[in-house]
């Protein structure tokens, strides 16, 4: 499905999203609505269900994407072997353990060993991992291991940091923690 409701002051909003999968999330959602002593039938939370269904879906769209062709995508054979940085990357992503948000700023480097890649093909890769149900850690790897696999540079360096929600709103409630 195609939704394209937001179309205010020249801005047109289109997402995409399976019909029937939204539907079946929204079924859930309501259910879950209704289990935390909610009324899913009341005004504020009648379109709740299909709403969070999207957000969700929108949330992990991860899966739908190769990170490798991503990089693929882009490739130039250069003779540089200076270090490439890519800073800053913000990262939104859902721990898997509560499905609450983490969000962050990634730091990417790398050097090149006769292979560059276009500089905008770090944050696509970034988000393409940081899009699924994650962990910290196994984000930071797979980040890693993908450029390493891809372009086969000299070395390859990732950091992120991170404000948990399951730390910041419940558990151990440390709202200025970062990891």
């Amino acid at each position: 499905m195609i939704d394209n409701s937001s179309t205010e002051k020249g801005y047109i909003k289109v997402d995409q999203y399976d019909d029937d999968c939204v539907k079946q999330l929204a079924l859930h959602y309501k259910e879950i609505i209704r289990l935390l002593g909610e009324n899913p039938l009341r005004e504020g939370l009648l379109k709740s269900p299909e709403r969070v269904a999207k957000a969700m879906l929108y949330c992990t769209n991860g899966y739908d994407l190769n990170p490798e062709e991503i990089l693929r995508s882009a490739m130039f054979h250069e003779d540089y072997k200076q270090m490439v940085v890519v800073k800053d990357i913000e990262i939104y992503s859902l721990c898997e353990h509560h499905m609450l948000p983490f969000v962050g700023k990634a730091h990417v480097a790398y050097i090149p060993n006769g292979t560059i890649v276009g500089l905008s093909k770090i944050p696509r890769v970034v988000d393409a991992y940081a899009r699924r149900l994650q962990v910290q850690e196994r984000l930071t790897k797979q980040i890693k291991d993908c450029i390493q696999q891809t372009l086969n540079p000299l070395g390859v360096a990732v950091v992120i940091e991170a404000q948990h929600m399951c730390m910041s709103m419940r558990g151990v409630q440390k709202q200025n923690s970062v990891t």
